[in-house]
C-alpha cells in the first residue's frame, strides 16, 4: 500500500462494494472493514511497525515509510521526514474515507452518505 496506490484501490473498493453488497447495511459494514484494513496496514507501514516489515520488504522498499512515500516510483528522502511531512501524511490518511465514498458514488446503485 502507498499514498500513490491507496486512493485508486479505495475507489475501486467502493465501486465493488456498491455493486456487490445486497443492501446498505452490508455495504456500510464492508466499507468499514476495507477502511480498517487500509488504515491498519498503511498507518502501520508509515510508522514502521514491526508487523509490517514483511510487506515493505516484499515491495523492495527500505522501510514502511519509504514504501508509503515512494512506492518504488519516487525518490523522496523519507528518512528526513519532519512535522510538515507528517501533517501531509495525516491529511492524506484523513482523505481515505472520501476515496471509498467516491467509489461508492461511481458504483451508482445507492446514494452514499
Amino acid at each position: 500500500m502507498s499514498f500513490l496506490v491507496d486512493p485508486p484501490l479505495l475507489v475501486v473498493s467502493g465501486v465493488a462494494i456498491e455493486r456487490l453488497a445486497p443492501d446498505e447495511r452490508t455495504a456500510r459494514a464492508a466499507e468499514r472493514a476495507v477502511l480498517a484494513t487500509f488504515f491498519a496496514t498503511s498507518v502501520g507501514l508509515y510508522l514502521e511497525a514491526p508487523a509490517t516489515r514483511w510487506l515493505w520488504r516484499l515491495c523492495r522498499a527500505r522501510s514502511g515509510r519509504d514504501w508509503m512515500w515512494n512506492s518504488g516510483v519516487f525518490h523522496f528522502d523519507e528518512t528526513r521526514a519532519g512535522p510538515g511531512t507528517h501533517v501531509l501524511a495525516a491529511a492524506i490518511f484523513a482523505l481515505y474515507p472520501s476515496f471509498i465514498r467516491a467509489g461508492r458514488r461511481l458504483g451508482g446503485r445507492r446514494a452514499s452518505t
